[in-house]
């Protein structure tokens, strides 16, 4: 199989039940995904799990894909579903406040630069934090970040701004704190 059979194709291929191409797309499209949950998630242990949920439910709806439309905003769209699915039982599952405070204290992840860019994108809205990891991280274009998000392309443009103007403050009021500021024009 060629390495640059485009999506596209091999989700057609998918479609009809072709284990080959179904593999091929597992295996392009699950590191992306699983930056995306790494991002949003407190261990990698969550984002192994909803990576595994995703795909079950990709295979499950496969036959809704409608053929030429582009399949990284289809994949990313159920991708958000699983983790807004799972926030919700999360939600549900924590009914008193201790287990909200043991939530909160979950184990950190693995030394792999993770923990900077979650410490970065911490001010930003969960909604605000996805945009940014679509377009920044996945490389997405507004386009088909809105298409996954189920919105428009202004209203990404203006998550995005949102939070560009967000981190921008922290990156400065950062700086500022450790001395940085000064000098520099």
């Amino acid at each position: 199989m060629p390495e640059d059979e485009n999506l596209e194709t091999l989700m057609t291929r998918y479609q009809r039940g072709d284990t080959t191409a179904a593999t091929v797309l597992v295996e392009r499209i699950s590191p992306q995904l699983h930056r995306f949950f790494i991002v949003q998630m407190s261990s990698r242990g969550d984002a192994d799990d909803l990576l595994q949920e995703t795909w079950l439910r990709i295979h499950k709806v496969r036959h809704t894909y409608r053929t030429g439309e582009p399949p990284l905003p289809w994949f990313y769209a159920i991708a958000r579903n699983v983790r807004v699915d799972h926030y919700r039982r999360l939600v549900r599952a924590s009914s008193n406040e201790r287990e909200l405070e043991a939530m909160a204290t979950l184990a950190p992840r693995d030394g792999d630069g993770a923990d900077t860019l979650e410490a970065l994108l911490a001010p930003l809205s969960e909604s605000e934090r996805e945009v940014i990891a679509m377009l920044k991280i996945e490389g997405m274009s507004l386009e088909e970040v809105a298409r996954a998000t189920s919105s428009t392309v202004g209203s990404v443009k203006q998550k995005a701004h949102r939070a560009y103007k967000k981190l921008r403050e922290r990156m400065s009021a950062t700086a500022f704190r450790k001395g940085k500021s000064g000098g520099l024009s």
